[in-house]
């Protein structure tokens, strides 16, 4: 069967789309990929039904992927709504996975990068007798992010 469908990216709507770009970038291991987007016009109005906003931001490519991977695509518009603070368990999308060498000090290099914690670590044996050590925090707008790593 010839493949028709790629997974292609995940959209972030930030505030400050610079300042979560690198956040991500210097903790992630994301690179850009230019050239940055800036959108206005009669098309962005139509497709996204938002008269007279503008659209800023770039697509990260996301670490272990390789070129063809997908992105983290993270963008602010000049004309935003109010945002809902996440919550692990709001049906809906709820959070990134970011798998990582050591839980701990990934999580204390966004706590000093101005994110903050959602729960405790914790490690858990799944049903294949796998280990996994994971937490949740949330990034420097919010948006949950988790971070696990592995044991056989």
């Amino acid at each position: 069967i010839e493949k028709t469908m790629r997974y292609a990216h995940t959209n972030l709507i930030a505030k400050d789309w610079q300042a979560l770009s690198r956040f991500y970038q210097e903790l992630f291991e994301c690179v850009p990929i230019p050239p940055e987007r800036h959108y206005r016009g009669e098309m962005l109005e139509k497709g996204t039904g938002i008269v007279g906003t503008e659209l800023h931001g770039q697509h990260l490519r996301l670490p272990g992927y390789g070129e063809n991977g997908p992105t983290l695509e993270i963008y602010s518009y000049t004309v935003s709504e109010e945002a809902v603070f996440p919550a692990v368990n709001r049906p809906g999308f709820a959070h990134l996975a970011f798998e990582v060498t050591s839980v701990e000090q990934t999580q204390s290099q966004v706590l000093a990068a101005g994110g903050s914690k959602v729960g405790d670590i914790v490690t858990q044996q799944i049903a294949t007798g796998a280990k996994v050590t994971w937490c949740y925090v949330r990034d420097p707008e919010g948006n949950i992010l988790e971070l696990q790593s592995w044991q056989k």
